[in-house]
């Protein structure tokens, strides 16, 4: 479409001339006030500085002491990042919604408080559905700020030097949202280092960044089966949920069959929306207390567990070529410094989307509870892990980082949002400072030896469990 081959010409053209504030590194106090009480709650909608609200104060600041080397000869040899994109517009399908709900508020709600007066006489309905998921300014400043931070944080590896040798990769899904964002973050790396007139080539490859969209299996099984998400159904349709809806309706003395689930997600996402995109503390956000956010952020929990984690076993096997890629990425550079070779790629950034990530996160075991999520449990799952909202934020990324420290023993460092994480499996003794590779590799050697995408995709296996 040309629309979209103009934004990103767009897009690109702010990055390379530098027209943007993600640079500074200071947040004024009153942007600081302007963060919804419920913020923390959005889930895969959430701002990348809730999960680490230190960026709150200096965009650009990162802690290298959270790497805990075992030795000081301990050198970085490559780094894998895989990565969602920036901040992004609202689809045309949630636009559609949330129009929907602006003119039942507008035309129906009454009351005399002010958040809603202002919504009924000075909000107006921005939101447009050609907009449909494109990255925003915001999304730029997030993918430049990382790579920055990337840049402090691992800076033998992601240096100029290795970008001006041809050691960095770049591959990005086919969606614009995904290619401005790799864009952004070339764009935060030659704008530090002052390059330019050069560009950096990268690859499209919707086979590593959307694999879901060519597993067959998981299409069938579970994205276009309607009973693969019976679970989330029943919660949207249970007690929690029904009580936030009438909340909602009395706050706007509307009748409680006005405000569907579908509505009140509306409302979520437009607070959401208004402040990740905008920094706003939206009259919007007025709608929910805390309790009823913890249920919203519950009810989409419960969809990406069964569509996209660990509710069935071919949503975490749909992403078995990502985990090849990555592995083979960390072999090859084990394998030319063993044999004394010059590093071939010392950075991969590969840049998707939490249905990317999600997967991944999930056939590695990241986040699992005893217990399922289910449509009755959302009393017992309060101090849950598995939290969208935590794991996958705007700019989520999980990054593995391959460390020679000397005499055949490397070591792997795993992050994810920029934070520690440690494998699950590995025992105590094997998780002191950083685990070596080869426990790693063990660990996986079942998902390792096979774990083939092509066989876990096709339709004759069997079925779905979970």
């Amino acid at each position: 479409m040309p629309s979209c081959s103009w934004l990103i010409l767009f897009i690109h053209l702010l990055t390379i001339t530098g027209f943007s504030f993600c640079f500074s590194n200071y947040i004024s106090s009153e942007e600081k006030l302007n963060i919804p009480a419920i913020a923390k709650y959005f889930s895969t909608k959430g701002r990348y500085e809730e999960v680490n609200p230190h960026l709150i104060e200096d965009i650009l600041a990162v802690n290298r002491s959270i790497l805990q080397l075992p030795s000081e000869q301990c050198r970085e040899i490559h780094l894998t990042a895989i990565i969602r994109h920036g901040t992004r517009y609202p689809t045309s399908k949630n636009v559609k919604k949330m129009q929907t709900l602006y003119q039942l508020v507008k035309n129906s709600a009454s009351g005399k408080e002010s958040w809603l007066r202002e919504i009924q006489t000075q909000w107006t309905m921005w939101y447009t559905e050609d907009m449909d998921g494109r990255l925003v300014q915001k999304g730029v400043n997030d993918l430049k700020n990382l790579a920055v931070r990337l840049s402090k944080l691992f800076p033998s590896l992601v240096s100029e030097e290795n970008l001006q040798n041809g050691l960095f990769q770049f591959i990005s899904s086919s969606k614009h949202r995904c290619v401005n964002s790799t864009l952004s973050f070339k764009a935060g790396l030659t704008e530090q280092w002052a390059i330019e007139d050069q560009e950096f080539d990268h690859a499209v490859n919707d086979a590593l960044m959307r694999f879901f969209d060519q597993c067959t299996r998981f299409l069938q099984e579970v994205d276009n089966n309607p009973s693969a998400l019976t679970e989330v159904d029943k919660f949207k349709q249970g007690s929690e949920m029904r009580r936030v809806q009438e909340k909602i309706a009395d706050r706007l003395n509307v009748p409680y069959n006005d405000i569907t689930h579908d509505m009140a997600e509306a409302a979520f996402y437009l607070c959401a929306y208004e402040f990740a995109i905008k920094t706003v503390n939206s009259p919007w956000c007025r709608l929910f207390d805390e309790v009823d956010a913890q249920v919203m952020e519950y009810a989409n929990d419960l969809k990406q567990f069964w569509k996209r984690a660990y509710g069935y076993d071919i949503n975490s096997k749909s992403s078995c070529i990502l985990f090849h890629d990555v592995f083979n990425r960390l072999d090859k550079a084990a394998a030319e410094i063993k044999s004394g070779q010059l590093l071939s790629e010392a950075v991969t950034i590969q840049i998707g989307h939490a249905e990317t990530l999600l997967p991944l996160l999930a056939l590695l075991g990241f986040f699992k509870d005893s217990e399922a999520l289910t449509s009755i449990n959302y009393a017992t799952q309060t101090q849950r892990s598995f939290r969208t909202s935590y794991m996958l934020p705007y700019a989520a990324n999980l990054i593995l980082v391959l460390y020679d420290c000397g005499e055949g023993d490397l070591r792997l460092q795993t992050l994810l949002n920029e934070k520690p994480v440690t494998f699950p499996g590995l025992t105590d003794l094997q998780r002191a400072a950083m685990p070596y590779y080869h426990d790693v590799k063990e660990l996986y050697s079942e998902l390792l030896q096979g774990c083939d995408f092509e066989t876990e995709c096709q339709l004759f296996n069997n079925p779905a469990g979970a």
